[in-house]
């Protein structure tokens, strides 16, 4: 297995980041939290309006990662079969077959995730959670490294399903693009004058064995104790606020410090510090929160809730801002 130390990481999945920006135009900080999300062994939920860019950050990831793609489009008539795969009988050897779906991929698209209805929404938990998917009592592994990068319309927007809870845990994190600057989009337009064509030409920076390298590097960051406490503390404070329903499961803490552990590495750093776990909060956290219904017309979100948490807990270190065990370790890149 190759093998990287965090410095070569850190600038490995900086090359990622140039390359795809030179498709996605000024989304850094989130396309930063997408590949944290990566490198942390997780997958991503990408949610916003059409024409903002989340398809395209997905299959730029894909290329520049160097991973094998499959694109689902998502519809309101697609069965779980589609995705898995299913049982064909062959007629050169009288026998069933097992017909590969396109779940089997080192990068899965799930585009427009929330347009097809529950049941074949729940047809990705498995293989998200479990790494396999079971068709007809017989099991089959998936590859690694595999990883969903799902796009989603607002829940508000015509045709669409509400992902159920245990799904949207299953994803790492759940970003948002937004709206780009004026002069952003009118860099798109300028872009797309040069290119005279529509494909963006974009070339692989790693390959499946570095991706896993990579986060086999990732497992390897310094986490002091009282950060590890500082995400359970986080988690725990979501379940508590008067304004939500149900707060973040434990997977929220976890995902927390894996996130954080990534995105140290991508700061170039081989240790976590606070502003770590701050920055990955909202998009790590905000999908595990259900504000109570009778709040749903007022100012109360689950964004909010995040923010009001990381106001009130005690930030580990405040004194020191940033010190932890291996704070006179330096940066490592």
């Amino acid at each position: 297995m190759t093998h990287l130390d965090l410095p070569a990481v850190s600038r490995l999945a900086n090359e990622v980041l140039d390359e795809v920006e030179r498709a996605v135009v000024g989304k850094r900080e989130a396309l930063t939290l997408v590949l944290s999300g990566v490198l942390a062994g997780g997958h991503v939920l990408i949610e916003d309006l059409p024409g903002l860019g989340k398809t395209l950050a997905a299959r730029s990831f894909a290329t520049t990662l160097g991973l094998s793609f499959t694109r689902a489009q998502f519809t309101p008539d697609l069965l779980p079969a589609d995705l898995t795969g299913s049982f064909v009988y062959d007629q050169r050897t009288s026998d069933f077959v097992f017909r590969r779906g396109p779940l089997f991929t080192g990068l899965l698209l799930a585009d427009e995730i929330n347009r097809t209805p529950p049941k074949t929404q729940a047809a990705l938990l498995e293989a998200m959670q479990e790494r396999q998917i079971t068709v007809e009592g017989q099991t089959f592994a998936l590859d690694a490294p595999f990883h969903v990068l799902a796009t989603a319309n607002p829940v508000e927007y015509e045709g669409t399903y509400p992902l159920p809870e245990a799904q949207l845990d299953r994803f790492l994190l759940r970003i948002s693009f937004g709206y780009p600057t004026p002069d952003e989009e009118w860099e798109v337009l300028r872009r797309r004058i040069d290119r005279a064509g529509e494909e963006h030409s974009l070339r692989p920076v790693t390959d499946a064995a570095t991706v896993l390298a990579m986060q086999a590097a990732v497992e390897t960051v310094t986490v002091d104790e009282s950060i590890s406490r500082y995400c359970v503390e986080l988690a725990t404070a979501t379940r508590r606020h008067p304004h939500v329903l149900m707060g973040s499961s434990p997977r929220g803490a976890l995902a927390l410090m894996l996130v954080a552990r990534a995105l140290a590495v991508l700061r170039g750093r081989d240790f976590v510090v606070p502003e770590d776990v701050k920055a990955v909060a909202v998009p790590v956290l905000v999908h595990r929160i259900t504000v109570k219904p009778e709040l749903w017309m007022t100012s109360a979100s689950a964004t909010s809730v995040v923010h009001d948490v990381l106001g009130t807990v005690p930030t580990p270190g405040a004194g020191e801002p940033g010190r932890v065990s291996r704070q006179d370790a330096g940066p490592s890149a």
